[in-house]
């Protein structure tokens, strides 16, 4: 009888001394998670490059109330505003009673195949297009696979036309030939980074010769018409553009239970559109702001990344309508921010490469991650303990699960996000997002119930 006591007394302090690392499907509203899930794979089948989001944003945010920041000569508790810069990035805002800062930042860039400036040639036949890859890639998972293009020309004349091919049922898709394995003998001696070369990801686009014998690119001509009779395009016209190579495949669930949703872009385009739901719920205790990035998978660089002056020229008309006399820097020192990015979920075909006890699994619920970078915590921030347990006692409160990890093995690699930038302003920065499989490939996975903890979570900071 003693023993028994013990043996209940021991457990009962086993719950409260012990991290519980489950999945939170079984306490958790799966209809509610269903019908998020379907929300955001809408958005994803819409939105495949950085301007179709933010495009996406404008108009999300317009239906939700929010105006632009331009419209106001002052601002008060409640307004809704926000601010795009060069169809790249967004900002919006509900103006709270307190002017500190509780900011989501998210990046909405992926990585992708651009096309060089003189992209288009001719060979055997075949009109194809030479790409420059954007971000960190596998390169060879982009052959042999079914592209969409994406993207916007500005025209000689001023004019500036959208182009969306391949992503409908009917439309032509554009493709990658790899090499047939009867002569790959020496193609597969090759390192893995380099079993595709970068100047090998050439775009089959056309096949069908003009009926000239005066032309001597026959394919290229009849291409090049192509655009022109549709778009109004002529060669020079693919310098000024912006134009994506993606993949064609639309955002499916996966696995005979439809828990998890495989699609292109979900790095970081789950927590973009978190983000949005959850600002478009938030309250006016502190003025919560959600900034979108451009940048992120090539550093955050140039005047639409993280690194730019966007965020302090957002705040600072936030300011100065609201007739404070605070300071960015007053302002940012005293401010919150969740790094809304993803991290490595644990692959069960690949275990070697994480630290079990410390890695995201999918499932377990949104990933709260103190610090990234790789080696000896090089390129990255590092979260303070204080901050830490605000945001994990904020998501207990809330009933939002989390979970928690880094990346991978110490050295194996790394990766960063967008905090260090936003937290060498002076502010408290952490890390918060879906653990995802597959990340940068051309279809990653993430876990439906993660995502809704996401939005859950950035709601609750909103709120808070």
């Amino acid at each position: 009888m003693t023993e028994k006591k013990s043996e209940s007394k021991n457990k009962k302090l086993q719950e409260k001394l012990f991290v519980k690392k489950e999945s939170g499907w079984s306490s958790k509203n799966k209809d509610q998670i269903f019908k998020f899930s379907e929300d955001y794979k809408n958005f994803l089948a819409e939105n495949k490059t950085e301007r179709e989001v933010i495009n996406y944003a404008k108009a999300f945010l317009i239906r939700k109330g929010f105006k632009d920041i331009s419209e106001f000569t002052t601002l008060k508790t409640g307004d809704k505003v926000f601010m795009i810069n060069k169809n790249k990035n967004v900002a919006a805002a509900v103006i709270g009673k307190e002017t500190k800062l509780h900011v989501v930042g998210a990046h909405v860039d992926s990585p992708r195949l651009d096309l060089k400036p003189y992209p288009l040639f001719e060979d055997a036949n075949v009109a194809m297009m030479k790409s420059h890859y954007y971000g960190g890639i596998k390169k060879y998972q982009w052959v042999a696979r079914n592209l969409a293009m994406h993207g916007v020309v500005t025209l000689k004349d001023g004019k500036k036309v959208d182009i969306r091919i391949g992503d409908k049922q009917n439309d032509p898709v554009f493709v990658i030939p790899d090499l047939l394995p009867h002569l790959s003998r020496d193609q597969m001696k090759r390192d893995a980074s380099k079993l595709i070369a970068g100047e090998e990801l050439n775009i089959l686009v056309g096949h069908i010769p003009v009926n000239d014998k005066d032309i001597a690119e026959k394919v290229k001509f009849e291409v090049l018409k192509y655009l022109n009779d549709n778009y109004g395009i002529i060669e020079e016209d693919l310098i000024s553009s912006e134009i994506e190579f993606v993949p064609a495949e639309n955002p499916s669930d996966v696995g005979f239970d439809r828990a998890l949703v495989a699609a292109y872009g979900q790095d970081d385009r789950v927590c973009s559109y978190a983000g949005l739901r959850a600002i478009s719920e938030a309250g006016t205790k502190s003025t919560s702001i959600l900034l979108l990035f451009d940048k992120e998978e090539i550093g955050s660089e140039g005047d639409t990344g993280a690194k730019s002056n966007f965020t302090d020229f957002f705040v600072e008309k936030i300011t100065k309508l609201r007739k404070s006399n605070e300071s960015l820097h007053e302002l940012f020192h005293k401010s919150y921010v969740l790094s809304a990015d993803v991290t490595a979920a644990l692959n069960p075909n690949f275990r070697d490469v994480h630290d079990p006890t410390n890695c995201s699994i999918l499932g377990n619920g949104v990933s709260i991650e103190k610090y990234g970078g790789g080696g000896g915590k090089y390129s990255t921030n590092d979260a303070s303990a204080e901050y830490m347990r605000y945001v994990v006692d904020l998501f207990g409160k809330n009933n939002v699960k989390w979970q928690t990890g880094e990346l991978g093995r110490i050295d194996l690699g790394g990766g960063g996000t967008i905090a260090m930038y936003l937290a060498a302003k002076g502010c408290e920065v952490v890390d918060v997002g879906p653990c995802v499989l597959g990340m940068h490939s051309p279809i990653e996975v993430v876990s439906k119930f993660d995502i809704y903890q996401a939005f859950s979570g950035y709601k609750s900071f909103f709120n808070d």
